[in-house]
């Protein structure tokens, strides 16, 4: 069987209910990689060639799946491998509600998902080439990169919270506080 770009989105199509698909539910046989990509900046690439229709890049988003550091999209009857240069999604918005420990933040993705960080949307924050690398988790160990405008609207809500003995500075969403930094390093 030759797998493809267009057979998998034919598969996710015939697929396809309400909401999301299982994926998680899904262990059908390894039939190969393909040759698509995910840039950090959140462009699909496939045989090199930016994928220019929005609603195919979220079809295939869909059946986005992650086993350990490699991703795959995956239908019921096949699973092809991808690469992901960073995270597969783009976290380029975000909305606050309330303050303090009472404050929710609810971020947007270039692909129209959302979360709200908490406990099941973890926050992290990380360092890449000197650089900061925000990252929410929006659905089953699917990462999305913040992007540098909404980081820098973040750090404006960021307050010191001590964790662990250590003051931390940080941000509060759905009662959980997610460490930046020691704020003795800022």
């Amino acid at each position: 069987m030759s797998v493809s770009a267009e057979s998998i989105a034919a598969a996710v199509r015939a697929a396809k209910g309400r909401g999301l698909p299982p994926v998680d539910k899904w262990n059908p046989p390894f039939c190969g990689d393909l040759d698509m990509r995910i840039a950090r900046d959140g462009t699909w690439f496939y045989l090199s060639t930016p994928i220019g229709r929005p609603q195919l890049v979220r079809l295939f988003s869909t059946v986005l799946k992650r086993e350990g550091d490699d991703y795959f999209l995956v239908t019921p009857v096949e699973k092809v491998g991808i690469t992901v240069d960073d995270a597969p999604f783009l976290a380029v918005d975000f909305d606050v509600t309330g303050t303090g420990k009472d404050q929710s933040l609810t971020f947007h993705t270039s692909l129209g998902d959302q979360c709200v960080a908490g406990t099941d949307h973890p926050l992290r924050f990380e360092t890449r080439d000197g650089e900061p690398a925000p990252y929410v988790e929006i659905r089953s160990r699917l990462d999305a990169l913040i992007d540098r405008k909404s980081f820098f609207r973040l750090v404006e809500l960021g307050v010191e919270h001590e964790v662990d003995g250590t003051v931390m500075f940080g941000l509060w969403s759905s009662g959980v506080f997610f460490p930046i930094a020691p704020a003795s390093d800022l």
